[in-house]
């Protein structure tokens, strides 16, 4: 914990641009109720924004794989949880809190043991031909995410579908006159444990140590006998898990989901790990939340260019800094 502290002290100057742009809002917004229901709900929207996008910067970061089918595994995790949770809404609709919190957590599990299956998967049979080959990359990803789109929509049709969400989650809470959803308060919790977890993994465990030894030197690190192509397996894996677990709660977040969710979450995913640095774990969280607050914000003050609020904060933040608020040191 030491060291993450030292961390955001050392990235103090960006790190603080969330609490910026929040003071900025509350100035415009006048009235502290609506500016508090707004920035909770682009708090929990950056959070699940994170879980999608965590995974392509660790991809990108570890092993330099530009993967524009990414988001494939985001619509696959949503169309698991939703299927799940219709499996389940028996236990979703009973009064005990135990059974609708079994119901979510079988629903998580679900979404991200696919992922993790269909990352093995991807990485296999796609991703492995064209390492070190960025536009070959982008070409075949790509193709990858049109074939899965396609594959979703042969599954589950094209109707859109509708998620059921646990018993203890729906309603809000009232704090001072503003509407707290409490699912947006579960979603910014999960995200925030998500992060820690991929934190501590990263710079406090051997794994994640051979892990950043073997991005700095291959070599070195597999003459010593550790097989780094496992390891980065692993995080290809990893990556794709928490992109499906990301679409999963981002499937609670809209409660009406299509097979085109991927395709239309691509764009943010990658303007946050743009915006945050490529290859940062940090970067990427910074990234998601100022995406997250930057939406909900301009969407309440200025809802004619809502839609264009994320490019304009891509393109303020890439003149003021062009490798991203916080990129990867390697």
């Amino acid at each position: 914990m030491d060291q993450l502290s030292q961390t955001l002290g050392k990235m103090g100057g960006v790190f603080l641009l969330p609490l910026a742009v929040a003071l900025a809002a509350f100035v415009l917004i006048g009235a502290p109720s609506s500016w508090l229901t707004l920035t909770v709900a682009g708090l929990s929207m950056g959070m699940m924004i994170f879980l999608m996008a965590s995974g392509l910067s660790l991809v990108f970061g570890l092993m330099d794989v530009l993967n524009f089918g990414h988001s494939a595994f985001v619509s696959l995790g949503a169309f698991i949880a939703a299927s799940t949770l219709a499996a389940l809404s028996g236990w979703l609709g009973s009064p005990s809190v135990l059974l609708n919190i079994a119901a979510l957590l079988v629903a998580l599990m679900a979404a991200t043991a696919v992922g993790l299956v269909a990352g093995l998967f991807f990485e296999r049979v796609i991703i492995k031909p064209v390492y070190s080959d960025h536009l070959r990359q982008i070409l075949i990803t790509v193709g990858a995410l049109i074939v899965a789109e396609q594959l979703i929509l042969a599954i589950w049709g094209g109707t859109p579908t509708t998620v059921l969400r646990p018993e203890f989650l729906e309603g809000s809470w009232i704090v001072g006159g503003s509407s707290i959803q409490v699912y947006r308060v579960f979603a910014f919790g999960l995200g925030a444990l998500v992060y820690l977890a991929l934190y501590l993994a990263l710079n406090r465990t051997r794994i994640g140590l051979l892990i950043r030894a073997g991005v700095e030197n291959r070599e070195m690190v597999e003459s010593l006998g550790f097989r780094i192509d496992r390891l980065f397996i692993g995080v290809f894996m990893l990556g794709s898990a928490l992109a499906a677990l990301g679409g999963a709660m981002w499937a609670g977040y809209e409660t009406l989901i299509t097979p085109a969710l991927g395709g239309e979450m691509l764009v943010i995913v990658f303007i946050v790990v743009i915006i945050g640095g490529l290859g940062s774990i940090n970067g990427t969280l910074l990234g998601a939340i100022l995406v997250g607050l930057t939406s909900n914000y301009v969407g309440f003050l200025a809802p004619k260019v809502a839609l264009a609020s994320n490019m304009i904060l891509m393109i303020l933040i890439l003149l003021w800094r062009p490798s991203g608020l916080s990129p990867a040191v390697k």
